[in-house]
């Protein structure tokens, strides 16, 4: 791509600040040692993972020329996809060269003999994607993968030596180096998921890699459902309740536990947590009672549709601490609740979001508060 080209992208629909980029050095750094070594030619089968806004996926496509099979490409992120199908509007490529996969299946890459991979920081996450290559993708496959040196761990060449029989790692490049990996190991187990049993609160927990904190309760979610059924109490029993952001769907099965009547609606932008709470879901039998969908911030949901949101928003947008995710999810909440209904929020206390609720959704008040976390209740205006 030129250089008109690469600053033409951008990360719309995702959140845009003049300190957050669409295309990074390693993403430049990616695509170069692919071309160099040759995987970039007409005739190779590619398959991107981890794309983030499409450098990876418009980049190869553009190198590749018009008559080469589509690339297939898995982002987790919703709003992704969404920014990768823009940009290919905005730089004149045609929809038609590449194929979107939502889920991380065996479809992304099987028979490719090339992957492109944005290093995910989750180690979890890299390993089934590891095994997904290695079990299903083409006996001579070459693995790109790379990412800021920030971001990048001695370990991750392990979880690669795990499922190749050569990696090595390239020079660095503006703080950006890649892993290239080959000789896929086909005896590697097929991607699976943790589960753990949520002692206090009788739940089961499931996590596929990539999904923060994994099946662990994380600090934050624990403050939370300490205080649910005060949260809930008093509601009518067929309220709607939605887990925006909702991760592993652990909130949202304990909902649909003390509200058995409600709907109950788990959403998230990310396929990762979507697969884990469809599993946490199946794990505690709540299927009937809880509607795992995915949005980008609740995107598709009605105005005005929701009694109670739950809301625990990231503090960070991919490696960049930054506050815009969660002003996003409030201004999403503030939109789907009901005039009179409520946001309860759990948050860093150190964010102090108070202000920002009570402009966006309507008068706070706290409901509890750690050492690291506030949690507190906004009445929708």
């Amino acid at each position: 791509m030129t250089t008109l080209e690469w600053d033409a992208l951008r990360r719309w629909p995702d959140v845009e600040a003049p300190e957050l980029v669409a295309v990074d050095a390693a993403d430049r750094l990616i695509l170069d040692e692919a071309a160099e070594a040759g995987l970039l030619e007409a005739g190779h089968r590619v398959s991107v993972i981890g794309d983030d806004y499409g450098a990876l996926t418009l980049g190869a496509g553009a190198a590749q020329g018009p008559d080469a099979e589509p690339v297939r490409v898995h982002q987790d992120a919703l709003s992704g996809e969404r920014a990768l199908a823009a940009n290919a509007e905005r730089t004149g490529v045609d929809p038609a060269r590449f194929r979107s996969c939502p889920s991380l299946t065996p479809e992304v890459v099987e028979g490719a003999d090339v992957v492109l991979l944005k290093l995910p920081r989750s180690l979890e996450a890299l390993d089934d994607i590891a095994r997904l290559i290695a079990r299903h993708a083409d006996d001579g496959v070459r693995v790109v993968a790379g990412a800021r040196v920030k971001h990048m761990s001695h370990s991750m060449n392990d979880v690669l030596d795990r499922a190749f029989e050569t990696v090595e790692a390239s020079l660095a490049r503006q703080k950006a180096r890649v892993l290239r990996a080959s000789g896929p190991r086909r005896d590697v187990a097929e991607p699976g998921h943790q589960r753990a049993r949520i002692e206090g609160f009788g739940l089961w927990n499931c996590a596929v890699g990539g999904v923060f904190a994994g099946a662990r309760l994380d600090i934050g979610t624990r403050v939370l459902l300490e205080r649910l059924p005060e949260v809930v109490g008093g509601m009518r029993s067929e309220a709607t309740v939605v887990d925006l952001g909702c991760g592993t769907g652990l909130l949202a099965v304990a909902a649909s536990r003390a509200l058995p009547q409600a709907q109950v609606i788990a959403t998230d932008q990310s396929a990762a947590a979507i697969a884990s709470a469809q599993l946490t879901v199946a794990a505690n039998d709540a299927g009937p009672r809880v509607e795992v969908l995915r949005a980008d911030a609740g995107d598709s949901l009605p105005d005005a549709s929701a009694d109670v949101v739950l809301l625990n928003p990231p503090f960070h947008v991919g490696g960049t601490v930054h506050t815009a995710i969660a002003s996003k999810l409030f201004a999403a909440a503030a939109r789907i609740l009901a005039p009179g209904g409520r946001l309860v929020a759990v948050w860093n206390s150190g964010l102090g979001y108070r202000r920002e609720l009570e402009r966006i959704v309507g008068p706070t008040e706290q409901l509890a508060r750690t050492p690291k976390f506030t949690l507190t209740e906004s009445v929708r205006r």
